[in-house]
C-alpha cells in the first residue's frame, strides 16, 4: 500500500489538518499520483485505492472520509452523528451541490476538492467544531468563507476570537488572469479592488487575499496563509488552469480528534 504525502497543518494537537499532494496514491497522467474526487474523470480503481491509502494514513474509516459534490454556490451544509447511518446514496444526494461542510463530531474528516480554488479550514478550539470550505471565484464573489463562519455561530456558538483558518494551496495573483466581467462581478460585489487586483495585460484578482479579508471581516484574527500557488506548483499540487478541467483535485480535510 502506498503512503499519500500530505502537506500538514499545525493547527492544534487535537486535529489534523492537511492537503493532499500529486505524491504516494495510484494516479497516473494528469492524475497522478494522488486524487480521491468521483467527479473529474479519473479511473475508479485508483480512486478506491487512494481513498483507501488515505484512511490508513490517517487512521478513519474509508466511509467517514466526507466529501460534498460542490457546485461553485455557497451551501453549508452541518454534518451530524445521524448523517453516518444513512444509506449511502442519500447521503450522496445530501452531499450534492454543498461548498463548505461543518461538524463537531470527532473522527470524521470533513473536507472540500480544489485545483486553482481556494480551500479554506476554519477550527473553534473551545466548542471542538470545524469547517472546510471549497471558496471559488463565484463563491468567493458570494463570500461563502463568511457564511460559513456565520453558520458555525449559528449551529455551534462559535466565537470568531476563538477559530483559526487555514487558507490552503490555490491559484496566486500573478497566475489568475480574469476577463473583465470577472472583474466586474468582484467589483458589483463590494471588494476593495485596489487590494485584490493587479492590472496586466488583462485583470488579475488575488483569491487567497479576498478570503483572507473576508475572514479577517467576519472577525477572525488567527488566519494562516500558505501561500502556495497551485499554478506555479502544479508538480505538486493539481492546477486545473496548468493541467486541464479533466484531472485530478487536492483534497484539504480536517479531523477532530
Amino acid at each position: 500500500m502506498l503512503v499519500p504525502k500530505l502537506h500538514i497543518y499545525d493547527i492544534s494537537p487535537d486535529v489534523t489538518a492537511f492537503s493532499t499532494t500529486r505524491h504516494g496514491g495510484y494516479g497516473s497522467g494528469v492524475y497522478g499520483e494522488f486524487n480521491i474526487n468521483r467527479y473529474c474523470g479519473d479511473d475508479e480503481t485508483c480512486i478506491d485505492n487512494n481513498a483507501q491509502a488515505l484512511s490508513l494514513e490517517l487512521d478513519v474509516k474509508k466511509d467517514d472520509i466526507i466529501m460534498p459534490h460542490q457546485t461553485h454556490g455557497t451551501e453549508v451544509m452541518q454534518i451530524a452523528k445521524d448523517f453516518m447511518s444513512l444509506p449511502g446514496n442519500v447521503k450522496t444526494m445530501i452531499l450534492e451541490g454543498v461548498d463548505a461542510l461543518i461538524t463537531d463530531v470527532k473522527g470524521l474528516c470533513i473536507g472540500v476538492s480544489t485545483a486553482d480554488c481556494i480551500p479554506i479550514l476554519i477550527y473553534d478550539e473551545v466548542h471542538h467544531a470545524a469547517a472546510a470550505v471549497h471558496a471559488g471565484w463565484r463563491g468567493t464573489v458570494k463570500r461563502i468563507a463568511m457564511k460559513a463562519v456565520s453558520a458555525m455561530r449559528v449551529t455551534y456558538g462559535s466565537r470568531p476570537e476563538d477559530l483559526t483558518a487555514v487558507i490552503g494551496p490555490g491559484i496566486s495573483l500573478e497566475a489568475f488572469e480574469v476577463g473583465d466581467e470577472v472583474y466586474d462581478e468582484f467589483a458589483s460585489a463590494g471588494f476593495s479592488m485596489a487590494d485584490i487586483s493587479r492590472r496586466y495585460d488583462k485583470w488579475h484578482i488575488d483569491l487567497p487575499e479576498c478570503n483572507r479579508s473576508q475572514l479577517s471581516a467576519a472577525g477572525i484574527s488567527d488566519i494562516r496563509m500558505t501561500g502556495i500557488c497551485t499554478y506555479n506548483n502544479s508538480a505538486d499540487f493539481f492546477s486545473a488552469r496548468r493541467l486541464g478541467v479533466a484531472s485530478g483535485r487536492i483534497f484539504t480535510g480536517i479531523i477532530l480528534r
